[in-house]
């Protein structure tokens, strides 16, 4: 077996132990290595592959808002959902101009958001540590 089909099991497996606070952060570290690609794609020229790049990122974009339940997440649903449209149409206008700058602004988001799901799946992870003992 080769370095990269035994990687690509790896990671195949990884999603498919994940749990749901994972998966989506999952979500947000693959959103922003498409973003980092697509800015390098478009420094160097490779206006297909950055298209490409983006077109990934705003199609995990859609599937994190596609996976919102307003009815049990209320105003935070409504909120994450406006912005993820919003990230979406921004990406489609880097996607059109090429623009880095851009990018770099809904890197910047999904890092923030990144950062509070990790901080919410630890909690719950050391919450779930706690009732155990």
């Amino acid at each position: 077996m080769s370095a990269q089909t035994a990687y690509k099991k790896y990671k195949e497996t990884q999603v498919k132990t994940a749990n749901q606070g994972k998966l989506i952060i999952m979500l947000y570290q693959g959103a922003i290595k498409f973003l980092r690609f697509a800015k390098k794609s478009i420094d160097e020229d490779d206006i297909n592959q950055a298209n490409e790049a983006l077109i990934r990122a705003q199609d995990i974009i859609t599937e994190l808002n596609t996976t919102l339940d307003e009815k049990k997440g209320g105003d935070i649903a409504r909120n994450l959902s406006s912005l993820y449209v919003y990230m979406k149409r921004r990406l489609m206008q880097a996607n059109l101009k090429k623009d880095t700058e851009i990018i770099d602004e809904v890197e910047d988001l999904l890092a923030g958001l990144l950062d509070s799901w990790k901080e919410v799946v630890n909690k719950s992870n050391s919450n779930k540590v706690e009732d155990m003992a």
